[in-house]
């Protein structure tokens, strides 16, 4: 297969952990035998630095001439730490994310056995679901949005339309049917008249998927039923602000952040990226956990219908973490800890 992949790196340590990511893929290529072929484009804070603009027209280019996209991370402290900035990276990537049309991030909440030990949960209560987030629409995107003139009123305004609350949905049910058959709409409908329109249309939309069990939930009440039983949620559906707060949540019952890939899908092009920030105090010091961006590596495979490779990347990294062969977010106690570059080649080699 020919395969062409917009490889964008970002701030931190986004450049390092695609590089491994790159690496993965190469050798993936070449057992298999296809030719992959990448374009680099810059996006986040570096994108400002040298062009002013946090998404450049060049990088979107990029993106809608290939096939997917492979996705680092961006923020940087000098433009998150000032509150007087005018530009900041975050508004790239919600820009990128309206411009490709990406409505969909699909979070898989996967527990490696070998790992289920350093999740701060039980052991026997840990098990993995699928998050299912709406990514263009809401709050983050709502208008009006800013500041009284005198500063000291500020406001945002969350606006949901019935055509973006069905192609998510849509998506969700479909993805709950190839699982347990089970899908948690979560809301605050009690309070938030666009948590309302959610769940009238997910009442609307259920009598096409007779075979899928749909139930709703409080966003407060699923929060804290992440942590007591992960075990009773097998697909979760929701808007873009409760969504970015309930995965990262989710996040931890892995053991660690840097184990999680995401994908976001939509209309045209599909990108791929680890669900950790840019984490700017390890930049440059090959200490960063590469297997979440190695593991959307392997999403991407999936995605265009290489199933085969991507078993063989999530096999490769599963044996890297039964072999020891992690960064220190994952190291046991007393135990040497990898470099960035160590655990990719272990990666690539078992691949080879």
């Amino acid at each position: 297969m020919k395969l062409k992949i917009a490889l964008l790196p970002g701030d931190g340590i986004g450049p390092e952990i695609v590089g491994e990511a790159v690496k993965v893929l190469d050798s993936i290529a070449a057992k298999y035998g296809h030719q992959f072929e990448y374009s680099k484009a810059l996006v986040g804070a570096c994108a400002i630095d040298a062009t002013g603009d946090p998404y450049p027209a060049e990088t979107h280019a990029v993106c809608e001439a290939s096939d997917v996209v492979l996705f680092g991370a961006i923020g940087d402290p000098k433009y998150d730490n000032n509150p007087a900035a005018k530009v900041r990276p975050e508004q790239g990537l919600l820009r990128m994310r309206k411009s490709l049309g990406l409505f969909a991030n699909l979070r898989p909440l996967a527990v490696f056995d070998s790992l289920a030990g350093r999740s701060p949960l039980k052991t026997e209560i840990v098990k993995g679901a699928d998050c299912v987030r709406e990514l263009t629409g809401g709050m983050y995107f709502g208008r009006p949005q800013g500041r009284s003139e005198d500063g000291n009123t500020a406001y945002d305004t969350c606006v949901y339309t019935r055509e973006e609350i069905e192609r998510i949905l849509h998506l969700a049910f479909g993805l709950a049917r190839g699982r347990r058959k089970k899908l948690t709409l979560v809301d605050k409908a009690n309070v938030i008249a666009t948590s309302r329109l959610w769940r009238q249309i997910g009442g609307e939309l259920a009598p096409q998927y007779p075979d899928v069990e749909l139930e709703y939930m409080f966003v407060d009440n699923a929060a804290m039923q992440i942590i007591q039983r992960p075990t009773h949620f097998d697909v979760i559906v929701t808007e873009n602000l409760f969504g970015d707060i309930l995965t990262d949540e989710a996040s931890v019952i892995s053991g660690s952040l840097g184990m999680l890939p995401s994908a976001s899908v939509g209309a045209k092009v599909a990108l791929f990226e680890p669900i950790h920030g840019s984490y700017p105090q390890a930049a440059g010091k090959n200490i960063a956990n590469p297997m979440a961006t190695i593991l959307s590596a392997a999403m991407l495979l999936e995605h265009v219908g290489l199933q085969q490779e991507g078993k063989a990347v999530r096999d490769a990294v599963n044996q890297a973490i039964e072999a020891g062969v992690v960064t220190e977010d994952l190291a046991a106690a007393g135990a040497k800890a990898c470099s960035t570059t160590e655990v990719g080649d272990f990666v690539a080699g078992h691949i080879a």
